[in-house]
């Protein structure tokens, strides 16, 4: 369904044009620690549903600034069921890299996913800034600004350029850096650029080699995993299983080699 993919970038480019709107003039309020979010946000994500609502009303939509964790339908009913058994739900991220937006660091993105009972079928993620649009639909490929991407296949972990997410705190015997201390050695070079849509992303167009996250949620992953796997990557739970959208822990390689190693060393 070519109009789902097209429906996901017309949405995440009408996102990303409120935030660069808003971005000299919103307010900041606290949603938790260290966790920002901005009016920009949420005027995002209303621009994205109005533009869904009028092309799939009977879809249902679970956006990160939805009132409820459950998906609500477009036109603003109840939807039946959760995520996993509905039909068709739209997955939103309307500001993907708060806290780099918040500082005008030029990192961060919109997500738009469209999943049929919890399966992704099409999605964008945007990053307006750059004017750099990854798409991606299921069965024919993923795409930078229209042009074929893929995954870098890169097997050797010491040849590999990896990233990781940390959770908004992270406390100093955490697992997460006893796990990011047991990657870096290994690894050529790490990097940490706040935005796991982006990260996906560039998974999937060999800019990083693989990427893992133990704190992400389903907006942020939902669009990136689809277009990792459509560049050719793989996706996997971090003890090397199938990915749970709905669990949102992963990691993302550009080789099944390269994600094997990184799931040994983490050893969840």
């Amino acid at each position: 369904m070519p109009e789902l993919v097209t429906t996901c970038e017309e949405a995440a480019r009408a996102g990303g044009a409120v935030l660069l709107d808003w971005r000299k003039r919103f307010t900041v309020r606290e949603k938790g620690p260290a966790d920002l979010v901005t009016e920009a946000d949420l005027a995002s994500q209303e621009a994205i549903r109005r533009l869904v609502i009028g092309r799939f009303a009977e879809h249902a939509f679970l956006g990160e600034e939805s009132p409820a964790e459950q998906p609500i339908a477009a036109s603003g009913g109840q939807s039946s069921g959760r995520v996993e058994s509905a039909q068709w739900t739209w997955v939103v991220d309307p500001l993907d890299g708060t806290m780099n937006y918040v500082h005008g660091l030029a990192q961060y993105a919109v997500s738009v996913a469209v999943l049929r009972q919890g399966r992704p079928e099409a999605g964008c993620v945007y990053d307006p800034v750059a004017d750099e649009c990854y798409t991606a639909q299921r069965g024919h490929g993923a795409w930078l600004n229209g042009e074929p991407i893929r995954a870098s296949g890169q097997t050797d972990l010491g040849q590999s350029l990896v990233a990781v997410s940390f959770p908004a705190k992270v406390d100093a015997n955490s697992r997460e850096l006893s796990d990011f201390l047991k990657v870096l050695p290994a690894c050529q070079a790490f990097r940490r650029m706040g935005s796991a849509a982006l990260n996906l992303c560039f998974v999937a167009a060999g800019s990083l080699d693989a990427y893992w996250a133990t704190s992400t949620k389903i907006w942020d992953i939902a669009a990136g995993a689809l277009i990792v796997e459509e560049a050719g990557g793989t996706m996997t739970s971090l003890s090397g299983g199938p990915l749970s959208l709905a669990e949102a822990k992963f990691v993302a390689a550009g080789s099944v080699p390269l994600n094997r190693r990184i799931v040994e060393l983490l050893a969840y």
